[in-house]
């Protein structure tokens, strides 16, 4: 061993010692002198979640640039709107003027023009006015489209999931082009779930279901409150994983059986915030209750920051 290559690794050995005592130091102090975490802390999802609802939850008067500054300032992020049907230019001026993005749309036909109709024709009008939401969607700046991908009285399970999946793959070329996301909404639409069942069913199908379209351009708007009634929203989060993209939320109460404010029912918010944690989300939220005026969508704004632990 030549005497310099002795002296270098002498070096670099002391200083190695040096920095892990250092540490060490470092990590005691800390021990001795940091505040205890507080429990918000550890289980809110603050820079994980940011707010939205969507447009016909904004029974403010005015123009849309009106609309949509009442909407930032009572504490939301975004805004979803509704597609085809959109006024692409309108929309991108009160953008422009508000400061407030639209961060996604609602397919705006899904539910009377499904990609489960039995018939073809049906079918490729649903497919157009999905390439048509992506298309909208794209142009003012959003990243994501909202799908009910049919109804389970259009048929068998079998016949249903097909139909559907066959048709919407149609569409995910154009959603790669533009870069928006087709993401699926869980609903009461009698698919993909057992809508006479009880509360202890799974998200099994919704993961095949999604699987199965095999793209990462299609995954979940994964509504908290929808599903409740049917099963635990914090282990349907668990088993979608990486499939969900977005989120709506609601509230609902078992007891009652009936949907309610956002603070109200008996979801288990905190699992759900550990769930969302567990599959490290970070993404966009909407709002999906009864609007109101400027002073109500503030209100429903508070909800979601208790809900997601946003404050």
């Amino acid at each position: 061993m030549q005497p310099d290559q002795f002296s270098r690794r002498s070096f670099l050995h002391a200083s190695a010692m040096t920095a892990a005592a250092g540490s060490v130091l470092t990590g005691a102090a800390s021990v001795v002198a940091g505040p205890a975490p507080v429990a918000i802390a550890e289980e809110g999802l603050k820079g994980r979640v940011w707010k939205t609802l969507k447009i016909g939850m904004v029974q403010v008067k005015g123009t849309l640039t009106e609309k949509f500054t009442a909407v930032r300032q009572a504490g939301f992020d975004g805004i979803e709107m509704d597609s085809p049907g959109m006024n692409v230019e309108e929309t991108r001026r009160a953008i422009a003027e508000s400061g407030l993005p639209v961060d996604g749309t609602v397919n705006s036909t899904h539910w009377q023009i499904r990609h489960t109709d039995a018939d073809p024709a049906v079918r490729a009008k649903a497919l157009d006015s999905l390439k048509t939401a992506i298309r909208d969607t794209h142009a003012v700046g959003g990243h994501s489209v909202l799908l009910v991908v049919g109804h389970g009285k259009d048929g068998s399970e079998e016949d249903n999931w097909k139909r559907s999946i066959d048709n919407i793959s149609l569409a995910v070329p154009t959603a790669a082009q533009y870069g928006v996301q087709i993401v699926i909404e869980n609903v009461w639409n009698q698919f993909l779930y057992n809508h006479d069942g009880d509360h202890t069913q799974s998200a099994e199908k919704y993961v095949r279901y999604v699987d199965q379209l095999n793209s990462p351009w299609v995954g979940m708007q994964f509504d908290i409150g929808n599903h409740w009634k049917y099963g635990s929203m914090g282990d349907w989060i668990r088993q979608l994983g990486k499939r969900v993209m977005k989120l709506d939320i609601k509230g609902f109460s078992r007891a009652q059986n009936q949907f309610t404010r956002i603070s109200e029912g008996d979801i288990d918010y905190a699992d759900v915030r550990k769930a969302l944690r567990e599959i490290q989300f970070y993404g966009w939220a909407a709002a999906e209750v009864g609007g109101g005026d400027a002073a109500e969508l503030k209100r429903i704004a508070g909800e979601m920051d208790v809900a997601f632990g946003l404050i």
